[in-house]
C-alpha cells in the first residue's frame, strides 16, 4: 500500500500532537518526554507487517547514528489486537527484548494518535524539528527489499539537513508498507 498523500491531517509546518502511551519498557511516554531532543522522528509501525520487518535494522541504524546528534526515534503501533493479534502489547514487548530496540515502542491501543497523526501505513515516518514543527513525511528509503540497492535515503537526508539547520529539500514522499489496521 502506498499512502495517500492528498488527505494529509498533519502538514509540513504543523506542530507535534501530543500524546501519552505505554511503552513496552513498562513507562508512559507524552510528547514532552522528548523535550530535550534536537530532532524527534515518530515512526507508525507495528510487528507483523513484512515491510516493518524489513526496515527494522534501518530504523534502529538511524537511532544509533543520530541519537548523539540529539535525534530520537520513536515507535507507535496502533494496529488493531483482535484482528491482527501479533501486535498485541504482550507481543510487542516479546518483539522489543528479540530485536533490542534502542528506541522507545509505544502502543496507541485506541488508535487516537495514529488517526489524529492521519497514519495510513507501517512504516509511516513523520520528523519534526526543535519546535516540534513537521519537516518531513513519508517513508524511510526507496528500497524496503534490499538495503544494498536503496538510491535515496529520504529519512536520513531530512535528518541530515535538519541537524545542520537546512531546509528539508524533500518533504514529502508516499510512505509504502502495510496499512494500518483500523478497529
Amino acid at each position: 500500500m502506498e499512502m495517500n498523500t492528498q488527505n494529509l491531517k498533519l502538514k509540513i509546518g504543523d506542530k507535534a500532537l501530543d500524546f501519552k502511551l505505554p511503552g513496552v519498557d513498562g513507562k508512559a511516554y507524552a510528547l514532552s518526554d522528548f523535550r530535550g531532543k534536537k530532532i524527534l522522528v515518530v515512526v507508525f509501525m507495528c510487528n507483523h507487517c513484512p515491510y516493518v520487518q524489513a526496515y527494522l535494522d534501518r530504523m534502529k541504524a538511524v537511532q544509533s547514528d543520530f541519537g548523539v546528534k540529539g535525534v530520537q526515534v520513536v515507535g507507535i503501533n496502533a494496529n488493531d489486537e483482535v484482528n491482527y493479534p501479533d501486535d498485541s502489547f504482550d507481543k510487542m514487548v516479546e518483539m522489543n527484548k528479540a530485536k533490542k530496540l534502542n528506541f522507545p515502542y509505544l502502543r496507541d491501543e485506541d488508535q487516537a494518535v495514529a488517526n489524529a497523526y492521519g497514519a495510513q501505513c507501517t512504516p509511516e515516518c513523520f520528523v519534526f524539528d526543535g519546535e516540534r514543527k513537521l519537516r518531513y513525511h513519508g517513508r524511510i528509503d526507496d528500497n524496503y527489499k534490499d538495503e544494498n540497492s536503496v538510491k535515496v535515503f529520504d529519512l536520513r537526508n531530512a535528518i541530515n539537513a535538519l541537524i545542520h539547520s537546512q531546509k528539508v529539500a524533500i518533504e514529502l514522499t508516499p510512505a509504502v508498507g502495510c496499512s494500518i489496521k483500523w478497529r
